[in-house]
């Protein structure tokens, strides 16, 4: 599925096009049964997909979803409605252009080379959603109802996620945290328009993602992962029905660096493409650190504790920081 849309204006950033390098062969990316972790009866097929996740944690950072329980009309009227809101007249979408990466709603584009537009964004919070949605665009008219039934609905999966994966570490089945369910929700709603001009190179360049988990639904191919410091990438293929799911930097640090946030990035296609990213954490406020359960002499703390404001903080001031990540800033070395 991809979806036909128009493109908006701005030029917040320029971006370069570096060689793109792929693996020689392609790893599977396994597929997680979201129903299994919620029948509980099913001691010995929940165990299964537990140890699928710890795997896939491991040797991946990534792995797909199927049987979330997320039906066809919620997904398609959230594409529905990105859509629409990247179709609007440039002085509609301009209305939510800033360069405050604290604002609750932020529209921004990318461009290269002659304003050829490379991507354009809508990022916006979404959880708890009576608290963030009155933020978002009320045009087109849609959007809010739209939008909102799926960012609920992710959230909905994303929290069993997340204790699924510290369930995978040897925390067991009731281990907790305060408030993950407030915690936040950022929902980062791309658009890459069609140009044949600029086929095959860089969208969005390499990076990992702040926050405990990454759900993510693309209409096209276009998402690659590296498992190796960006020497070479594997493409994402859309598996129909399904979500990728994929581990963040505070993921790293909750667990002490036994799972690693995974560096991602998105080529341009012959194609139109919405991709929508539900990326989720604590609060903003709230400080991340490693558990205590995973530290001992042989697994000493790796990591500073740090907040989602603390991560706005750092890519504000422009990576000043002797070219390290956020991940790497937060590394005890």
């Amino acid at each position: 599925m991809c979806v036909n849309l128009l493109s908006g204006r701005m030029s917040v950033a320029h971006l370069s096009s570096p060689r793109i390098r792929y693996e020689a062969a392609t790893t599977q990316i396994p597929v997680i049964d979201f129903g299994l972790l919620k029948q509980q009866s099913t001691v010995t097929a929940r165990s299964a997909v537990i140890e699928d996740i710890k795997n896939s944690c491991q040797k991946l950072g990534c792995f797909h979803v199927v049987n979330h329980g997320i039906s066809k009309s919620v997904i398609s009227g959230a594409l529905e409605a990105a859509s629409s809101f990247f179709h609007l007249p440039p002085e509609k979408k301009s209305e939510f252009e800033s360069f405050d990466l604290k604002k609750p709603v932020r529209y921004e584009a990318a461009l290269q080379g002659n304003n050829n537009k490379l991507r354009l964004l809508l990022k916006h919070y979404a959880n708890p959603l009576t608290d963030w949605i009155p933020f978002w665009p009320q045009n087109p008219p849609h959007y809010r109802e739209k939008m909102g039934a799926y960012s609920k609905e992710i959230q909905r999966v994303a929290v069993p996620l997340i204790y699924a994966i510290l369930e995978s570490l040897g925390l067991g089945p009731n281990y907790q945290i305060t408030n993950l369910e407030n915690g936040m929700q950022l929902m980062a709603v791309n658009y890459y328009p069609y140009n044949n001009s600029v086929s095959h190179k860089i969208g969005l360049h390499a990076h990992t993602d702040f926050g405990f988990i990454t759900i993510l639904l693309q209409t096209c191919d276009g998402l690659q992962i590296s498992h190796n410091n960006g020497n070479t990438w594997q493409p994402v293929h859309i598996q129909p029905g399904a979500l990728h799911v994929h581990l963040g930097d505070h993921m790293e640090v909750l667990s002490n660096g036994r799972y690693k946030g995974l560096m991602h990035r998105t080529v341009l296609g012959c194609e139109e493409r919405i991709s929508m990213a539900s990326i989720h954490g604590l609060s903003m406020n709230e400080k991340v650190g490693t558990l205590k359960e995973l530290v001992d002499e042989q697994h000493p703390k790796r990591y500073r504790e740090s907040s989602f404001t603390d991560f706005l903080e750092f890519i504000s001031s422009g990576y000043n920081c002797g070219g390290k990540s956020f991940i790497q800033s937060l590394r005890n070395v």
